[in-house]
């Protein structure tokens, strides 16, 4: 006799399969090759959903909070759609379910309420069961590859293998359940999830606040995408969620996006670097940078220092002339470095004294592992572009992380002692190891050592460093700017190797960058005042998000479509990247203090001060009902100030005439003859913006052409100094001017 593991339930789980076996069958619809079937019970509406091999699940559209319906009726039908209204001692409920148009199967249920008194909403059970043929959910096995973390997108990825095989992607369009979240003062952080085989969306029950009556709240808008594979591999299950993924993000409500003035903005957020006491620190007769405006207690840092040189230096590459900034910024890194170790430190040597001992990192020869690197890695940049001070402190310091590396066996623990290697803190938490893309980012380092000596022996250890990341998956994801840096690097020895294993890994660090992102849009408490549709989170577990971080994503990812020109991605890697992109120029701004309303900001500010008239991001924008910039201003997040942004979507065509584009641009050629080619990434079934920059322009006087073809675009608005033009992704354009 065969025994079948069990599963604890709850009693609204257990109960299901056979309330839907009794229950009024509504409606039946063929999404091919699965059949829907609609039921009614005494206080559900369930969807199942059948695979032609057997096997089915539930998806509950309606609980009605413990009352009994009165009625259920059809209000609409037909063969791709059905929706009823339904009505008890409540309010009244209203289901549409429907069958999208797309190439893989995915249906979409969305729930209204209307209540007809003040409720409170105690609790509210998960949507989602699987329906064995026994009736006993408990006897269902599978797996949930990835649910929600705090704010992100309200996405679940799981198998079944048992009774049948097959998996489910199913996304929680939050962004719907703004109304109620605002109306009852809660939150939709960490509401899809749940423990096998109960899973799914829970509504954010209600404490202090009830649901007004008398009006309509979206209370469900899920996308279901259902699939007759079971996904074991940790690189096959990464590719599938990012293709799952694209394809319900193709049919998902998405908010508008509006230009941003990032000359502007640049130019204000170096006039406040400049001005502003707050941001600086002298020690020594140099100038240095402090992490957090008037942050005077704590010693200037290395990565603080290099993360604004290295945009700031793009910046005038692309703008043409220097600044004083630069200067000072270059003369003081040499203090950095340790003569006794080999290697720049952390913290100024010189005012290290002034550590508080406040957090773990912030003691004398403490390091944490990511942090030994990233300093490292924009030295590398500098030195590439022949910066001299920046290469010999580089080449001084490089043996020092291959030693580590070595002796860690390329398996970096969270801190250590810089000195003698003691491991001192080895693991995030128990059970869950040290920080799992360090691999990725050393072997970033030693790609850009080769670059710059041509020394193999830099490749080999890049090598020896990405196997640690086999085999980890969605766990790879320690710090967004880590993964996002290994994606761009594993992708390189791809091409280097043609080794399949490195382009699967790449696609694997995409993918965690994607499951740590918020696709959906907050509009309740304070962040109704600001987007953070595709924002990305810092850490797996961070409860903000954080602009220094999500600017090091996007230039990581435009660095990783940049090295992948000569290769076929697949589509479902550049749409969302692209798109990403595409939302960032957008969002960024909305970091800045001086743009927010001040009941936004926390009075309570736990490194430095808040001045809201400086062009400096907060650290950290939050969710819903609690305020902002609680830990900060970020002084190194002033390098998003325009300084990353404007050589990547800027092209200069003429002296006063620049093209822009808010997608990922793979090539742009300024021709002689009043002319300019531009070639965009991105996805064909998605569009994006190219603007014509100058001064008294014409409209007239400029064509932007599809260069197959030569079909003219038509400007979609025009004025002065700009004229914007809605083109698809993935096309290749020609600019022509009288």
């Amino acid at each position: 006799m065969t025994t079948v593991d069990m599963n604890p339930v709850s009693a609204w789980a257990a109960s299901a399969p056979s309330d839907i076996s009794g229950g009024r069958l509504l409606a039946e619809k063929q999404l091919e090759p699965y059949k829907l079937m609609i039921f009614s019970t005494e206080n559900s509406i369930w969807i199942t959903a059948s695979w032609p091999k057997g096997g089915r699940i539930g998806f509950r559209a309606v609980f009605a909070l413990g009352a009994i319906f009165d009625s259920v009726d059809l209000d609409t039908e037909d063969d791709r759609s059905a929706s009823f209204n339904i009505k008890c001692r409540l309010g009244r409920y209203k289901v549409n379910v429907d069958l999208l148009e797309s190439d893989s199967p995915i249906f979409r249920y969305t729930t209204t309420f209307t209540p007809q008194e003040d409720l409170y909403i105690p609790f509210s059970p998960r949507d989602i069961v699987p329906l064995p043929d026994s009736e006993n959910v408990g006897e269902a096995q599978g797996k949930v590859h990835v649910d929600q973390e705090g704010t992100r997108s309200g996405h679940l990825f799981f198998s079944v293998n048992q009774p049948s095989s097959g998996s489910v992607f199913y996304f929680q369009n939050l962004t719907a359940m703004s109304e109620y979240c605002d109306a009852t003062k809660t939150s939709v952080g960490a509401s899809v999830g749940g423990i096998w085989p109960e899973i799914g969306f829970s509504l954010p029950v209600t404490k202090d606040t009830p649901l007004p009556k008398g009006r309509d709240y979206v209370i469900s808008d899920a996308f279901v995408l259902l699939s007759d594979t079971v996904y074991k591999e940790p690189a096959e299950v990464a590719i599938k969620y990012m293709d799952f993924l694209a394809d319900v993000y193709l049919l998902l409500p998405r908010p508008e996006t509006k230009y941003n003035d990032w000359f502007e903005i640049a130019a204000k957020g170096l006039e406040d670097l400049h001005r502003n006491k707050g941001c600086w620190t002298q020690a020594e007769g140099k100038s240095y940078l402090n992490a957090y405006v008037c942050d005077y207690d704590t010693p200037p840092e290395i990565m603080v220092q290099l993360a604004v040189l290295v945009p700031l230096t793009e910046y005038f590459e692309w703008h043409g002339g220097t600044d004083p900034i630069l200067d000072d910024l270059r003369e003081g890194l040499e203090a950095f470095y340790d003569e006794k170790i080999k290697v720049i430190r952390r913290w100024l040597p010189s005012l290290t004294h002034r550590l508080d001992q406040s957090e773990e990192q912030k003691k004398e020869g403490v390091m944490d592992s990511w942090y030994l690197h990233h300093p490292l890695m924009n030295l590398a940049r500098l030195a590439i572009r022949k910066d001299k001070v920046a290469e010999k402190i580089l080449m001084d310091s490089i043996e020092y992380p291959i030693k580590v590396a070595k002796t860690f066996k390329y398996e970096w623990p969270v801190f250590y002692d810089m000195e003698t290697l003691e491991i001192l803190k080895a693991e995030v938490e128990e059970g869950k190891g040290g920080e799992k893309d360090v691999p990725g980012a050393y072997a970033h380092l030693m790609l850009e050592m080769r670059d710059l000596t041509d020394d193999p022996k830099y490749f080999e250890e890049a090598v020896k460093a990405v196997k640690k990341l086999e085999g980890l998956g969605f766990d790879i994801f320690y710090q967004a700017n880590n993964t996002a840096f290994s994606a761009a690097t594993l992708l390189r020895m791809y091409k280097e190797t043609g080794e399949e294993k490195y382009l699967d890994l790449s696609y694997t660090c995409i993918a965690c960058l994607f499951t740590n992102m918020q696709l959906w849009e907050g509009n309740y408490g304070y962040s109704k005042n600001y987007s953070r549709f595709f924002a990305i989170y810092p850490l797996s577990d961070a409860p903000y998000i954080a602009p220094y971080e999500e600017l090091e994503v996007y230039a990581a990812l435009t660095y990783f479509l940049k090295a992948a020109e000569d290769i076929e991605l697949r589509p479902s890697i550049k749409l969302m990247i692209s798109e990403f992109i595409r939302y960032f120029v957008f969002r960024m701004p909305f970091y800045y203090p001086t743009v927010l309303p001040k009941e936004v900001l926390s009075e309570e500010v736990k490194t430095g001060e808040i001045d809201t008239r400086l062009w400096v991001p907060l650290e950290d924008l939050r969710d819903g009902w609690e305020q902002s910039g609680q830990v900060g201003q970020e002084v190194y997040g002033a390098a998003g100030a325009g300084f990353g942004i404007v050589p990547r979507q800027y092209f200069r065509c003429e002296e006063d005439l620049v093209l822009y584009c808010d997608y990922p641009v793979r090539k742009f050629k300024a021709v002689k003859d009043k002319s300019a080619t531009i070639d965009i990434g991105g996805d064909a079934r998605l569009t994006c913006e190219v603007r014509v920059l100058g001064k008294d322009l014409k409209p007239k006087a400029f064509r932007l052409l599809q260069r197959s073809g030569k079909q003219e675009i038509e400007a979609e608005t025009s004025e002065k100094e700009a004229i914007s033009y809605r083109v698809t992704g993935d096309s290749k354009l020609k600019l022509e001017w009288d």
